[in-house]
């Protein structure tokens, strides 16, 4: 049997991952290098993006690492800076990076707006800055890393910001048709990473992920599932949104709890 992935062109594309130090990002940047990706990594932990480079591509040759915060406008600047610098060029952007509320209610939360910092504005700024590069070469790549969660509500700020990302991959890739610039939004359900660990329920690894992004990279697409059956799932809720309410309480625990003493 022949192996269905397909064949990259000899010259290396040049992907800039976002959130690459771990969970889908790491998978992702393990995923991409080893079908012959050159990649820029960033995340805030130095330290972890330096151990994943330095096993990936020891000589340091076909990776750059940049440690940054995208909710930052100067640190993303920087960030897309050294990449030209370092490639001359990018031709595809994966807007991983993700955060949400540590513990408890967003309304208790001190900086609860600092979620759609990471999650919604630092994708569509990152687009911004690299965007006129691809227009004027004709090609390019957006990939946007959803979640199911912007299909079906759960959490107040992570709900939001993942379906306002979903409706600007949407949008984005209706205004770019004929340019030669293509956005996907891939939209992972429970996948096993630090952000999901305590919730219980039986995971796939975040390599599931990592392979959905490797196929719209080279065939791009509007929008993916990872896993697929998410997909069928996720539109339960606008046909019995009582019975997705009842689901979500009891496999998220999303339920109001009034504190002690009021």
């Amino acid at each position: 049997m022949t192996d269905p992935t397909p064949t990259l062109p000899e010259r290396r594309t040049v992907v800039l991952l976002t959130g690459a130090s771990s969970g889908i990002g790491e998978a992702t940047a393990r995923h991409l290098a080893g079908l012959g990706y050159a990649l820029v990594l960033t995340a805030r932990r130095a330290d972890l993006l330096s151990r994943l480079a330095h096993e990936l591509d020891p000589r340091g040759t076909h990776i750059l690492t940049v440690a940054a915060d995208v909710s930052d406008q100067q640190g993303r600047e920087l960030l897309v800076q050294a990449a030209l610098e370092r490639f001359g060029r990018i031709d595809a952007l994966i807007n991983n990076a993700g955060i949400s509320i540590a513990q408890g209610h967003w309304w208790a939360d001190p900086d609860p707006l600092r979620v759609l910092d990471v999650n919604l504005l630092a994708p569509i700024e990152l687009t911004r800055l690299v965007l006129p590069a691809m227009l004027a070469r004709g090609s390019g790549n957006v990939v946007n890393i959803g979640s199911v969660a912007g299909r079906v509500a759960t959490h107040g700020m992570y709900s939001a910001s993942k379906f306002g990302l979903r409706g600007f991959s949407l949008s984005l890739r209706r205004e770019l048709l004929g340019s030669g610039v293509s956005v996907s939004l891939v939209a992972p359900g429970f996948i096993r990473t630090p952000m999901n660990a305590e919730t219980r329920l039986p995971m796939p690894g975040p390599e599931v992920v990592a392979r959905a992004v490797a196929e719209v990279l080279l065939r791009p697409r509007r929008e993916v599932f990872a896993p697929a059956w998410y997909g069928p799932m996720s539109r339960i809720d606008s046909l019995l949104p009582g019975l997705t309410d009842r689901l979500v309480r009891r496999i998220m625990g999303v339920r109001y709890r009034r504190p002690p003493g009021t």
